[in-house]
């Protein structure tokens, strides 16, 4: 299936909503479509513009591009985090501007990577916010962590002991276990809860060994991804949603909004537009 028409054959939406949607997009309806348009624009704000990425790629459906990866590490109780780039003040444009990026694993990860979709707004994307970067558990349409572990409590890799059998029923087991969680979203309003996906997979653990990016931003199976369908804004889930095999997606990261596929076991380096935050206090006169 082409990367110019990847809209599932068996949706049964006819092909043209794509073009309707990309044209949406020009008058700036949907921000998630618009977020990422190939364009040259020079955006105004805090942060924005042509933005390099990694993230998990989009195989069907209308999404125009993967689902941005968080970094992840493991610190010594075995709680996860997602690591967040280095804050630093840069002069860009007569302004002083607080930024957020870091080589790692030979590319620039940087805030601007989550800066789609209104996450731009979020408290949690300011560079300097006060934050942990601890993952913590949301509620989820996952079993396991209705009946394992409570909404608030950090994500734990003995959590995850099971990863290499573990099976809901829907597609394959063994692939990999999921869990829905929130990312630098402590005491913010619901409206600015940044949603993530973790799912730890002996993949993503075999693939990183020979993959410099990989090695870098997984740790012990483990990937994160911030979990905004770049179409329009869903939060889509891997393994979560048995009308999922209608669209061969059972082993995928499905979006049930617009039918939007992700494969999270294939990462690709990507570029889109990010929106700039808003401007505030992060940015000063010189």
């Amino acid at each position: 299936m082409s990367s110019a028409d990847k809209y599932p054959e068996s949706s049964s939406r006819r092909r043209f909503v794509k073009g309707v949607v990309g044209s949406a997009a020009l008058v700036g309806i949907g921000t998630g479509t618009a977020a990422m348009m190939k364009t040259a624009t020079a955006p105004t704000g805090a942060g924005g513009g042509l933005t390099q990425y990694y993230g998990v790629e989009s195989v069907a459906g209308p999404a125009p591009r993967g689902m941005p990866q968080i970094p992840v590490e493991i610190d010594d109780n075995g709680d996860l985090k997602g690591v967040w780039p280095e804050v630093k003040k840069i002069q860009k444009g007569g302004r002083t501007t607080t930024v957020a990026e870091q080589k790692l694993g030979g590319v620039t990860y940087s805030s601007e990577w989550f800066q789609y979709c209104g996450v731009q707004t979020y408290p949690g994307i300011e560079p300097d916010a006060d934050q942990d970067n601890f993952f913590r558990y949301t509620t989820s349409q996952y079993e396991w962590q209705s009946q394992d572990v409570s909404e608030g409590d950090k994500v734990n890799i003995d959590d995850f002991s099971d990863y290499t059998t573990w099976g809901n029923g829907i597609g394959k087991s063994g692939l990999g276990k999921p869990a829905s969680a929130t990312w630098r979203s402590q005491d913010v309003p619901a409206s600015g809860t940044i949603p993530i996906q973790i799912i730890r997979s002996p993949r993503i653990e075999q693939a990183a060994k020979t993959n410099q990016w990989l090695q870098a931003s997984t740790a012990e199976g483990f990937i994160a991804i911030l979990d905004k369908c770049t179409h329009f804004c869903c939060v889509p889930l891997f393994k979560a949603d048995p009308t999922s095999a209608k669209f061969n997606a059972e082993n995928e990261i499905y979006c049930p909004c617009h039918q939007s596929v992700y494969d999270p076991f294939s990462i690709e380096k990507l570029s889109f537009v990010a929106l700039p935050r808003p401007t505030g206090s992060t940015s000063s006169e010189v």
